[in-house]
């Protein structure tokens, strides 16, 4: 373990706790015990040094706060800590996509929506907000954040949840790559930070493709869309590759599903032919555009197509994938576990997960400790030294490290 997880003199600002809604469980778990093996070796690497870490509950078994909402026959709830967290720096984790929870009203089963997850999420914090010393959310998902702007006669459902957040008392918001980080302007004046997945996405690609090729004969990062161009210059001015992008026509006399229905795709960039082409976005929602894509990519004589998003929502099922990965239109598909997903989707030969649990952990043992986290919101310097390592070293350092 590397020693920039010992902060040395700086002790936490109070013990820490993370309150991990049902939602969030299994990735709060793994959050849990990357955070207890960091303060595990903080203490060893400190009693090395002679320097002695005399401070309440910062090197224990478990962070996990028992914690849960419980549901009326009604289908009402209530939010229930279980111990008392007097001081403590608490963290709830919440994933708003989780849909296979169900629960009970009257009889009859639901399966819990976003809006459950964001009730629960503010039961837990009405439980808690009073008596810990600071409450912060880490939501990877940002509720309600595909509805982030006015563009007629609507709510903005995004900008009133972060608002009544932060009324009620939260100190920090956590997210993750969200789909128009300008959001956070709803409330300037408290804490929100956006983290991307790039370098994990990066690391996953090195450990699987064996034989990719980082230059700008072999390798173009593409962007589906002009909203996801900013994702595809960072990504692709990192590897030192080209990118380009697609135009979507869309028919504006119409709206199918809440959107306008896309007419055509158009490219804009050299030529793919014989080249790996990364797709990269924000998340795959029910695929069609990134199918399309992925089509248009491969008429073009893309030799590999490989889909990166933060987010695989799969919302319209698995089926259109198997069938493009059969035709030989994808080759994979990496997204993160910052999301449920069904081990139908896990159990897929096209399918590779990016873990983000480590990077979670780096990030919440770094505010626990109210130390800077730039290089961490921006991880430039990890990801150039990572290709470097790939290009000096190839596939079997990566053997070595996962």
């Amino acid at each position: 373990m590397a020693n920039n997880y010992v902060f040395n003199d700086v002790l936490p600002v109070a013990p820490l706790k993370i309150a991990a809604l049902e939602s969030c469980r299994d990735l709060a778990e793994k959050v849990n015990n990357h955070i207890v093996e960091f303060r595990r070796h903080d203490a060893e690497e400190l009693r090395r040094r002679q320097m002695d870490l005399n401070y309440r509950g910062y090197n224990v078994d478990s962070y996990l706060l028992p914690c849960g909402c419980p549901r009326f026959g009604t289908g009402e709830a209530k939010g229930v800590i279980q111990e008392s967290i007097r001081g403590a720096d608490l963290y709830a984790m919440v994933d708003v996509t989780n849909y296979s929870i169900p629960y009970t009203v009257c009889g009859y089963t639901n399966h819990m929506s976003p809006d459950d997850h964001y009730q629960d999420l503010k039961r837990i914090i009405g439980a808690s907000v009073a008596t810990a010393h600071r409450v912060n959310v880490i939501m990877p998902f940002l509720y309600e954040g595909r509805q982030h702007k006015r563009s007629k006669r609507e709510s903005l459902d995004c900008a009133v949840a972060l608002q009544e957040l932060v009324e009620m008392g939260i100190a920090n918001f956590i997210t993750f790559d969200a789909h128009d980080p300008r959001v956070q302007n709803a409330i300037p004046l408290h804490g929100f930070d956006n983290f991307m997945p790039t370098y994990q996405f990066v690391k996953t690609l090195f450990t699987h493709d064996k034989s990719l090729r980082i230059d700008k004969d072999h390798l173009m990062v593409i962007s589906p869309d002009e909203g996801a161009m900013h994702r595809a210059v960072y990504l692709a001015n990192n590897l030192g590759v080209d990118m380009g992008m697609f135009y979507k026509r869309r028919d504006y006399s119409r709206v199918i599903d809440g959107r306008n229905p896309i007419v055509a795709h158009e490219f804009l960039g050299a030529s793919v032919e014989g080249k790996t082409v990364l797709i990269i976005d924000d998340m795959i929602s029910s695929g069609e555009s990134m199918l399309d894509t992925a089509r248009e990519l491969k008429d073009r004589k893309a030799a590999k197509v490989v889909i990166c998003c933060t987010f695989g929502l799969f919302t319209s099922g698995l089926g259109k994938f198997d069938e493009f990965y059969h035709k030989g239109y994808i080759d994979y598909v990496v997204t993160t576990n910052l999301n449920y997903r069904p081990q139908a989707l896990l159990d897929r030969e096209w399918y590779l997960e990016a873990d983000m649990s480590k990077y979670i952990a780096a990030i919440v043992n770094s505010l626990n400790h109210d130390v800077p986290i730039g290089a961490t919101l921006v991880p430039t310097e990890k990801i150039q030294k990572l290709v470097r390592r790939y290009q000096a070293d190839g596939y079997e350092y990566f053997q070595t490290i996962v």
